[in-house]
């Protein structure tokens, strides 16, 4: 709840930051994020540093945005930027979108989700967009709860749909299921579209973005769009 808006909150209420920030911050092998955007300075500093100081030899930071945002598409991919920056080649990050197919048709997937689950423990969904205007100035409700089983079984149904194939059949490890299916079919689906040809899956690895290019347009544009 933003300042000054309701009388009861005089000075807001920004718990759900407050959330996220605690929650990236003790992660220790996984962070899985879906959402529409990614602007927050706050959060991108956060994901930065674990790319840096990786906790684990294993962490990984999954993300899953659209392909192309109907707004702020130049702020998530400054972030994008500074997490490959971040990453130094360390294959940790991994940033994918969703494709919708008929025959050689395909239509991006506009990713509208606010989930996020860290380590199989924490799980968050809800309405917050990660940017300043959800985080700061919009009036948000988030549930978090920190039920490994909730957790867990969530992003396993989300997995499997965006995997398209059985939850059993993914691998318990999240950095083995990360590295040995999320990664090739993303890969192989990018190479596919660059090359003209039909997607023969709906996951498709966002394009990376050169270490210098667009790292300053999350923070300067996201002053200019959400002030």
């Amino acid at each position: 709840m933003p300042e000054k808006i309701y009388k009861r909150l005089p000075r807001g209420d920004f718990g759900i930051l407050e959330s996220y920030l605690r929650a990236l911050e003790a992660a220790q092998r996984l962070v899985y994020l879906e959402n529409q955007f990614l602007w927050s300075p706050e959060v991108a500093a956060v994901l930065a540093d674990k790319l840096r100081h990786p906790p684990h030899s294993d962490f990984r930071l999954l993300l899953l945005l659209p392909a192309k945002p109907s707004t702020g598409g130049d702020d998530t991919r400054g972030v994008l930027g500074e997490l490959i920056d971040a990453d130094d080649d360390n294959e940790r990050l991994l940033a994918c979108t969703l494709y919708a197919r008929s025959g050689r048709l395909a239509d991006p997937i506009y990713v509208h989700a606010k989930i996020a689950v860290i380590d199989d423990t924490w799980l968050t969904i809800g309405s917050a967009n990660l940017n300043e205007h959800s985080l700061f100035n919009d009036t948000e409700m988030n549930l978090v709860t920190r039920d490994p089983e909730i957790a867990t079984q969530t992003r396993l149904r989300l997995w499997s749909e965006h995997l398209e194939r059985p939850a059993a059949d993914i691998p318990a490890d999240t950095t083995a299921a990360i590295d040995e299916i999320w990664k090739p079919i993303s890969a192989e689906q990018l190479q596919r579209r660059n090359q003209g040809q039909p997607l023969t899956h709906r996951l498709v690895r966002l394009p990376n973005l050169s270490r210098r290019s667009g790292r300053a347009l999350g923070p300067l544009t996201g002053l200019l769009i959400d002030g």
